[in-house]
């Protein structure tokens, strides 16, 4: 009989919805699982395949969990805000607030028919002013602990979208990582979340969390620690003096020119009057240039003197300050001291400006390159000379800090988090402008500052809200006069950074959050999204974490103790995307196959954290199993109705044909419980397939022990297609839903001792057969069943035997001329 998914389907999908058999009692911690996945951000108006490869798997892993007696929170929201719904709007007149709402609607649909246990009391949505109040509330608590400044900056711009970008979203190639346009650099002024003060932190954190090694490295490199010195060039004819960060002090002696980013603030008073045009020339040139193209080790090196020169100060020597594109404003000092010896970017440029070029480390004799970075003894520096690195560094830091001209410090790579975005579909920023007060925060029992709804969304360099006149003007809170608010709005990192909290109470109004049930229930014991997240969400959100727990909101240190990443589904390589035009819509295959058979083709790909190129070929193969496995059960229906198993069976007792069935199941259970324990869906399934094959003899088995089987194989395959797990559980003549009151099967270790051992049969080295035989059998019982094979037989016949090997338990080599 054809397996009926569209009636079964329906049928458990509304059982589970009207026993609310999916809500978490989050009174009950004892056992607890907080599992999360990454929300969904709904630019679209329905999920593709890399939704359903995100959320179909990772609801299998929530599943088995609650059906081996955890307790599961499973919730889940929408990151509402955000570009793409405001470029809709632009090309279509269809308001953000409105198609959000509509694609919200048909997602939840989609989210229902997956099958997936979400505890839907608990969903909420970013764009909600319940919700985006607290984002302006913590906006607030980090204002009144400096962590929240505004500071006029070179940021990325995009030209085609209008906004800022955040080092983070823009590509390695220099292009927006949402539209693909070549982004631009602005000097603009621009809200800041100090994300540095917690560097140190965000980086030791690391080592307390489980995480892909991959995801922490990246974060590490992200962050970018560099221990070294801070040391103090004084600028010869002038009363300035410039601070360089090295990781290298020892090789001080060798520093023979200076390097200042064109945006440093002293190169307009340093330039000399022959060199201003040139200098002015230069800095106009490379403002269109990204951080990243600045910094390319590929691109060709360029540079103008400033005609200034500063004062080495380990030997006093005048050393000339040129301006280049790869020294950056916003790493260390802004300034660097070029060792072009030691150093292979200072010696191109030296190389190519004509500048002095000096080795203070000793390479070894057959070192033919030309910058040396390796260990060795200083040379050409005076009282370090023959010191190596490490003790050459600790003396020439003594002596720096002796003279009051420098000391040892520890630099970072990372950058303040950017949060001002130039446009309307996001949160508000709680400031208001004064001409007198200046920057004017707003009173906490104002928020939330809500959108107006009524804003023209057409591009043009500023935020949409300052063309709304009812919205951007206001009296300061202060001194009562014409301000204006703050026309920007927030990243929508701000959104995501802590919404994982607002899950456990979505609906409270009086505080951020249950504080009570948080101390509870997080940190988040697995959370499951894209690796691409790695140096922005997960990033923000670990340091939003830390800052709230300084508030003593948080007790825990961390969000997300456990992180795995799904792999990528693509679509003829490239990601699914609804601005790439390649999305597979995943409902022409529910409507065909059902939502289980699905759910099971997507986790059969290949490994969770692979991903592959969407291929549909193999679907078929995945139904006819589904129907195998409902055809097993309604040939066994009701019968538990009067037979109750046992919970283990005695080897002894049992035929040869029910020891067969007896065992391979354990075995499987075993290997189930194990594969979806490290989500390793497809490893498990095939299992499933494996064992249902090896039902073959079921029938020779006594009725008992045919239910003692059929019950573990639908807790087994539950988890991984639950509404046909829920049928098969019912067909056997239980009454309740196996997830409302569930259960799994403890594995017999008895059943897990194999008595039998397959062999492989090899003649002249190719693999002809395979034999079962009881396990550590002698050569002579081996060679009589060997030698009675029809497939051996087939390729030994008229041939003589020239020799055989037997390795006990593996192999029996026929060697045959």
């Amino acid at each position: 009989m054809r397996y009926p998914y569209a009636e079964i389907e329906e049928k458990w999908q509304k059982y589970w919805a009207d026993k609310k058999v999916h809500k978490t009692d989050l009174s009950e911690t004892a056992n607890k699982l907080y599992h999360l996945n990454m929300f969904i951000y709904p630019s679209g108006s329905k999920l593709h395949c890399g939704h359903w490869y995100h959320y179909g798997p990772s609801d299998s892993w929530a599943r088995y969990k609650k059906l081996k007696g955890f307790n599961v929170f499973e919730p889940m929201g929408y990151d509402a805000f955000g570009l793409p719904a405001e470029n809709n709007a632009i090309e279509t007149g269809i308001h953000p607030h409105d198609s959000t709402l509509k694609n919200i609607k048909k997602i939840r649909e989609q989210l229902n028919k997956i099958g997936c246990m979400y505890d839907w009391d608990s969903e909420l949505m970013t764009c909600d002013p319940k919700y985006y109040k607290w984002n302006q509330w913590l906006f607030l608590q980090l204002y009144k602990k400096g962590l929240a400044y505004r500071e006029k900056a070179p940021v990325n711009w995009c030209p085609k979208d209008q906004t800022v970008l955040a080092n983070e979203q823009v590509q390695s190639d220099g292009t927006c990582e949402r539209c693909g346009t070549t982004v631009i650099q602005k000097n603009l002024s621009q809200w800041f979340f100090k994300i540095t003060d917690y560097a140190e932190e965000l980086l030791q954190g690391l080592d307390t969390i489980n995480w892909p090694d991959k995801t922490k490295l990246m974060q590490r490199n992200w962050i970018g620690k560099s221990v070294g010195a801070e040391v103090t060039f004084l600028v010869d004819g002038f009363n300035e003096e410039i601070k360089v960060f090295t990781t290298r002090p020892d090789t001080l002696f060798g520093a023979t020119y200076m390097v200042l980013a064109p945006e440093h603030p002293l190169i307009e008073k340093l330039t000399t009057e022959k060199q201003k045009q040139q200098v002015e020339e230069y800095k106009e040139s490379i403002k269109s240039l990204t951080e990243i193209e600045r910094t390319s080790t590929v691109k060709e090196k360029t540079g103008i003197p400033t005609g200034a020169f500063a004062i080495n100060p380990v030997n006093g020597k005048k050393i000339p300050i040129w301006i280049a594109d790869y020294v950056l404003p916003t790493y260390g000092t802004g300034a660097i001291m070029a060792v072009p010896g030691q150093d292979e970017r200072d010696w191109e440029f030296a190389e190519k400006f004509d500048l002095p070029i000096i080795r203070t480390i000793q390479p070894p004799d057959d070192f033919e390159g030309k910058a040396y970075l390796g260990d060795g003894p200083a040379i050409h520096s005076d009282f370090l000379d023959g010191l190596y690195n490490k003790d050459a560094k600790k003396k020439i830091i003594q002596w720096l800090e002796d003279k009051g001209i420098g000391k040892g410090t520890v630099n970072y790579r990372l950058r303040d988090w950017l949060i001002s975005r130039q446009r309307y579909w996001g949160t508000p920023i709680p400031i208001i402008n004064c001409p007198d007060c200046g920057e004017v925060p707003v009173n906490e029992n104002d928020l939330p500052v809500e959108l107006p709804y009524d804003v023209d969304f057409s591009l043009g360099g500023e935020s949409p809200l300052a063309r709304n006149e009812e919205y951007i003007n206001v009296k300061c809170p202060k001194c009562g006069k014409d301000a204006k608010r703050d026309p920007d709005t927030m990243d929508t990192f701000v959104d995501s950074s802590w919404y994982y909290l607002r899950y456990i109470d979505p609906d409270i109004s009086a505080e951020m959050f249950d504080k009570t049930l948080v101390d509870k229930w997080v940190p988040v014991d697995m959370y499951v999204g894209g690796a691409e997240h790695a140096t922005m969400h997960l990033l923000y959100a670990r340091f939003i974490h830390k800052f709230l727990r300084d508030l003593g909101l948080v007790y825990s240190d961390e969000p997300f103790q456990n992180l795995i990443h799904q792999g990528t589904i693509t679509n003829q390589g490239v990601k699914m995307s609804k601005s790439k035009d390649n999305v597979v819509n995943p409902d022409e295959f529910t409507v065909n196959y059902g939502s289980d058979v699905f759910r099971l083709y997507l986790m059969f790909m290949g490994p969770y954290e692979m991903g592959g190129d969407w291929n549909d070929k193999g679907i078929s193969g995945t139904d006819r199993f589904v129907n195998k496995v409902y055809d097993l059960f309604k040939n066994h229906e009701n019968i538990l109705r009067n037979i109750l198993p046992k919970d283990k069976y005695d080897l002894s007792e049992l035929s040869e044909d029910e020891k067969f069935v007896y065992k391979k199941t354990n075995q499987t259970l075993k290997r189930v419980n194990e594969e979806l324990e490290h989500f390793h869906f497809n490893t498990a399934i095939a299992a499933l397939m494996e064992l249902l094959n090896n039902f073959k003899n079921l029938d020779k088995c006594s009725n008992e022990l045919q239910a003692y089987v059929l019950e573990r194989y639908a807790v087994m395959v539950a988890p991984l297609a639950p509404h046909l797990g829920e049928e098969c559980w019912q067909l056997l003549g239980n009454t309740d839903s196996l997830f409302e009151l569930p259960l799994w099967f403890e594995v017999d270790p008895a059943g897990l001792v194999d008595d039998t051992v397959n062999i492989a049969v090899q003649i002249n080295g190719k693999l002809r057969s395979t034999i079962q035989m009881p396990i550590n059998s002698e050569q002579d019982s081996v060679k009589e069943v060997v030698f009675k094979d029809e497939k051996v037989l087939k390729h030994i016949n008229g041939k003589k035997i020239d020799k055989e090997i037997y390795v006990k338990n593996k192999i029996y080599n026929i060697v045959a001329k």
